[in-house]
């Protein structure tokens, strides 16, 4: 466990709790990656310093005080240009790394796909390659401590042409398995059936919600960034009716843009989707911060238009006092994902929501279209239904998309 010092720089108009919750966000990414944060620094400036980000004053301080407590290692609140991290680095005669490669650390020892590594070390390399000028000593910690995981023995100092080839090879790689996955999606929009996708905030409980949801055994501990991998499952809403679920890995504030692509495969996942479940943990201060994060990043990601059910979780940790103003709104739930009536209530609510974008329908099928009866059971949300013996007809009443296959065969058949 290395013993680290986290540097930040509080710009004067900075919102001071953002930048506080900023602080001990990155404290706790730094504890996910298995580092032991002794001191928190940060000075009060006007504008970031151009070579040491904080300023030579205080550069001179943070370095007398990590000699002097035997610190390994300076992690940095901001993405710092190669200049920075040298220049740094000279003067404090420590390794030095930032926020961006504290998250890519922990998404190279979580990935477990072979999409999730290789999107994660072409992350890794596209952020290395411009920094890779006077990082000798720095790289050559490489496997040996925090920010060092991923790319590995490919040993980055020595050859900057290895690494274009290496990169070259990743996103082919990378697009092999991307068609390969656009096979799996498209036999999957073929079946027609509603899919709901989990997004939040990194730690709100959406893997335990799947599993609670779904009966998978999905990845879930109270940990920054559980669940790195897609993982899409079968979920049976009241009805009967089989919907699929989507777990997303978790968003985080400020996500740098090298990371964008270590995120899109799970992110791909929220282009299929009908509806969006934003889970929420109702116990953290910084509740409506964490929100907006996710809906900012949601609109860049292009999915903020569809339609969104605001799930409030963790609701069972929360004091009478403190639960008082989740109250009952439309769109809205909250819940513990361990308390199965609320289960159930999320499940009624995924139900109407899939409904409300569904076209309703009612037909009597005569009996010798048993075939078409057996569709409507598996395929569409059906409500009600009986065989009329006296008619025989099957009487049906149920809901289905208005793209699917089956619904020009339901219209012949549709009822007045």
């Amino acid at each position: 466990m290395e013993r680290i010092m986290i540097v930040g720089c509080f710009l004067k108009g900075e919102n001071r709790s953002s930048f506080e919750s900023s602080l001990e966000e990155l404290r706790a990414l730094t504890e996910a990656a298995r580092g032991t944060v002794e001191f928190v620094r940060y000075q009060e400036r006007d504008q970031i310093h151009p070579s040491t980000y904080i300023g030579k004053g205080k550069i001179a301080e943070i370095a007398e005080e990590a000699e002097a407590n035997e610190l390994d290692l300076l992690v940095f609140n901001d993405e710092l240009s190669p200049g920075q991290v040298q220049s740094i680095q000279s003067q404090t005669k420590l390794p030095v790394i930032d926020r961006t490669q504290v998250i890519l650390d922990i998404f190279a020892s979580r990935a477990r796909t072979k999409e999730g590594k290789i999107q994660v070390e072409l992350a890794q390399l596209n952020y290395m390659l411009p920094r890779l000028i006077g990082q000798g000593e720095a790289l050559s910690r490489l496997g040996g401590g925090i920010g060092t995981r991923g790319p590995g023995e490919t040993k980055l100092e020595t050859d900057r042409r290895h690494i274009h080839r290496r990169m070259t090879e990743l996103k082919k790689q990378l697009e092999d398995v991307k068609k390969r996955r656009t096979i799996y999606h498209d036999e999957r929009q073929k079946q027609n059936l509603a899919q709901f996708a989990l997004v939040g905030y990194t730690n709100a409980g959406k893997s335990t919600l799947l599993n609670q949801l779904t009966e998978a055994d999905s990845h879930a501990e109270d940990q920054l960034f559980a669940t790195l991998d897609p993982l899409t499952r079968s979920v049976q809403l009241p009805s009967g009716y089989q919907a699929l679920l989507s777990d997303t890995v978790g968003f985080i504030q400020d996500l740098p843009t090298t990371l964008v692509a270590a995120f899109r495969a799970t992110l791909d996942e929220l282009t299929y989707a009908n509806v969006l479940i934003h889970v929420v943990d109702a116990t953290d201060e910084r509740m409506d911060e964490h929100m907006k994060t996710v809906e900012k990043l949601l609109t860049e990601l292009q999915v903020d238009h569809l339609p969104t059910l605001t799930v409030l979780n963790k609701t069972d940790q929360l004091t009478d006092e403190q639960a008082a103003p989740f109250l009952p709104r439309e769109h809205v739930l909250a819940v513990s994902a361990y308390d199965q009536q609320d289960v159930v209530r999320l499940k009624e609510e995924m139900e109407r929501l899939v409904k409300e974008e569904m076209i309703y329908y009612h037909v009597q099928l005569p009996a010798e279209e048993g075939k078409l009866y057996y569709r409507l059971r598996n395929e569409t949300l059906v409500e009600d239904f009986e065989f009329n013996e006296e008619r025989e007809v099957y009487d049906v009443k149920g809901y289905v998309y208005s793209d699917h296959a089956l619904w020009g065969q339901i219209q012949q058949y549709m009822q007045a």
